[in-house]
């Protein structure tokens, strides 16, 4: 088929006919492949309940010094730049081998970290899951946008975030109770269920067809939709093309880009990431009584808002959000360096006050209730911060999911 030929333009996928049954086992493909964003934010949250477990244990056990401690947090991140690359490589090999891939690493590093005898063996576990994390991001939502038919296409995408920060707050609770290792091993379970589901579950419909594997992809459509009525197979004479460099030359294409890179520098310079990291260790260090439960807290908050932000972002409008987002997160850290100024210049502080002592005449201490503005300042924080908004920028990466980046904002 030659380039000018008018058949190699038709979409791959014609519209959905509206006489086509809606099958259900989509919504289960979609979980299965949601569970890496699932692992992906146990394994951000892991560090916090972590870190602390870590500090008290004792040789001939590891334990962290405040340079590890900062490493084991933020060597994950690491990982996850070189999962992105991978991840590119990766999804263009197939979709559904890419998120069974990814599950090595992440079993892999969690295994390592349960079996650690020395900090170098803890950082290895934490940079492996790194790596499958940035893979799980990347490859997860195409996976999702591929399989789902147009109707519940937004809804099945705005999940990815929500898993994320499911996962991150399954963490903390989990933190509160078991230690290190145990934490661990249940880092374990997610990607390991999801390896197990994704072995029944189908290549995306619109892979298999770029692939010119049409009797696969068929049945793909089947397993997932119920039917391939109202469907036709066109033609295939060109696989997607890539970003080329001289389309930077195009204002419809490098401002874009700009904003959405943009956006996202200034999202992680914000600080989110070091707050889910380091949650407990930060609310200790604010002598807070209870760090586990306000980790907690914070990890609440963060999964209702980011619920509340899928659904409100069309009406409300993203650049309104974006603009009190900016506005909320400057008033809350504002409020929390307060707090931290306030305690620091007294000997006392009010979070070890018993909240069901007689009421007393002496003169109260001026810090007896700022325990709580540790708290909230940073569950506002949470609320503001555009990370509980990335599904703004998801909108586009579902109908674009090859986009330069995978997560900019594309023309």
């Amino acid at each position: 088929m030659t380039p000018e030929d008018p058949e190699e333009t038709q979409p791959l996928l014609r519209p959905w006919a509206a006489s086509a049954p809606r099958g259900r086992r989509v919504f289960l493909a979609a979980f299965a492949a949601a569970l890496g964003p699932l692992s992906f934010g146990f394994a951000l949250g892991y560090s916090s309940p972590a870190i602390p477990s870590l500090r008290r244990d004792v040789a001939p056990v590891p334990r962290l010094g405040d340079s590890a401690a900062s490493w084991f947090g933020a060597i994950v991140t690491l990982g996850a730049a070189a999962g992105g690359v991978l991840g590119g490589w990766l999804v263009d090999r197939g979709r559904k081998l890419s998120l069974l891939l990814c599950t090595v690493p992440f079993v892999t590093g969690f295994a390592v970290i349960t079996a650690a005898q020395d900090v170098w063996m803890l950082l290895a576990g934490r940079l492996l899951t790194g790596l499958a994390c940035g893979v799980a991001s990347l490859v997860a939502p195409v996976y999702i946008s591929e399989i789902a038919y147009p109707a519940v296409r937004g809804l099945l995408g705005s999940c990815v975030q929500l898993m994320v920060v499911i996962g991150i707050l399954l963490a903390y609770l989990a933190g509160w109770v078991l230690e290190w290792r145990w934490l661990a091993v249940l880092g374990c379970v997610p990607p390991t269920f999801m390896l197990l589901l994704m072995c029944f579950m189908p290549e995306t419909p619109r892979f298999l067809l770029t692939q010119h594997q049409h009797q696969e992809a068929m049945a793909a459509m089947h397993f997932l939709w119920g039917s391939e009525q109202g469907w036709e197979e066109p033609p295939i004479g060109a696989e997607h093309q890539g970003f080329q460099l001289a389309l930077l030359r195009r204002p419809g294409v490098y401002k874009p880009l700009i904003i959405g890179i943009s956006l996202m520098v200034f999202q992680q310079l914000s600080g989110v990431n070091a707050i889910m990291f380091y949650a407990e260790t930060i609310f200790e260090e604010a002598k807070f009584r209870d760090s586990s439960l306000a980790s907690v807290t914070v990890g609440v908050i963060q999964v209702l808002f980011t619920a509340v932000a899928a659904l409100i972002m069309d009406r409300a409008g993203r650049r309104l959000l974006l603009a009190l987002s900016g506005m909320v997160m400057v008033f809350s850290m504002s409020a929390f360096g307060t707090y931290f100024k306030l305690t620091q210049s007294g000997p006392s502080n009010s979070s070890h006050m018993n909240l069901f002592a007689p009421i007393s005449t002496e003169p109260v201490d001026v810090h007896v209730g700022l325990a709580w503005l540790a708290v909230g300042s940073m569950c506002l924080f949470i609320a503001g911060d555009p990370q509980a908004l990335r599904s703004l920028l998801a909108g586009c990466r579902l109908l674009h999911p090859q986009c330069l980046f995978h997560f900019v904002l594309c023309p």
